[in-house]
């Protein structure tokens, strides 16, 4: 019992970053973190995990990765994801479940880089915490040190920029994306962990006018493309490290948007 105690110490010493003690993580394996280019100071990823990469922001993720030639590997839950992921050039589509933890590290070893998107319900259960805690520990265990979590406003510090009867509606699906937001937070504090929080989604062409910021207080609403596209340059930047910051579209109008009022946008370059 000593002696196993003492190996415990010496992994956590030895550990690049901290993590919660969980049952996943009794036993690690060896780092899978690829060698990281730098273009123009900033990291170039070459293999990044997409989790809920099938639709929505995730998909537009997975799209833009691809067509920027990084290879993506994306976890889909039936055949007919998996196939339409496998179509897109240096996309590998692998049929899995967020919900189950092994499914989740096996799939992102060797990777270097992760984002996730996952919420809503699958089979009555709601994946925005426990899916994107699945995430963030299998990166923590295999030493996948570049997270990006893709939240909501409402969450954390910004729960008073939602419009009250905003936030009282989606008041469950909030409290479980913050849940993850403090897993980073808390007990990755040696991470390279970005956490996006998108106003409100409209499925609409990019306007290319979305802005992030820090101000707690943002509100609006923003086209999932743009969110996607503002991901990626934030996964991109080393600005962005240990950075919660939200993600709206100015030019857009909105019931959440207060007219005239402006936030400051945080620039990656």
């Amino acid at each position: 019992c000593k002696i196993f105690m003492l190996f415990l110490r010496v992994l956590a010493f030895l550990a690049p970053i901290t993590v919660a003690f969980q049952p996943h993580a009794a036993f690690h394996r060896p780092s899978s973190r690829l060698y990281v280019e730098e273009i123009d100071g900033n990291p170039e990823y070459k293999k990044v995990f997409v989790a809920g990469g099938t639709k929505g922001v995730g998909k537009c993720i997975v799209d833009i990765l691809s067509k920027e030639g990084v290879e993506v590997i994306a976890l889909a839950r039936t055949d007919e994801a998996v196939d339409s992921l496998n179509a897109m050039p240096g996309v590998k589509g692998i049929k899995g479940d967020a919900f189950d933890y092994k499914s989740v590290e096996d799939n992102m070893w060797g990777c270097d880089a992760c984002i996730t998107t996952l919420g809503g319900m699958t089979d009555d259960k709601r994946v925005d915490y426990e899916g994107n805690n699945n995430v963030i520990e299998a990166a923590g265990i295999l030493g996948v040190t570049r997270v990006v979590l893709v939240t909501s406003i409402g969450c954390g510090d910004s729960k008073d920029a939602a419009p009250p009867a905003v936030f009282e509606a989606l008041k469950d699906v909030l409290k479980d994306k913050e849940k993850a937001e403090r897993v980073l937070q808390r007990y990755y504090t040696n991470m390279n962990w970005t956490i996006i929080r998108p106003g409100g989604l409209k499925s609409e062409p990019t306007t290319g006018k979305a802005i992030l910021t820090t101000d707690n207080k943002a509100i609006g609403s923003i086209h999932r493309e743009d969110v996607a596209l503002l991901t990626v340059d934030a996964l991109k930047s080393f600005k962005t490290k240990q950075k919660v910051l939200s993600v709206i579209d100015p030019s857009i109008g909105g019931n959440a948007a207060v007219e005239g009022e402006t936030f400051e946008e945080f620039v990656l370059s």
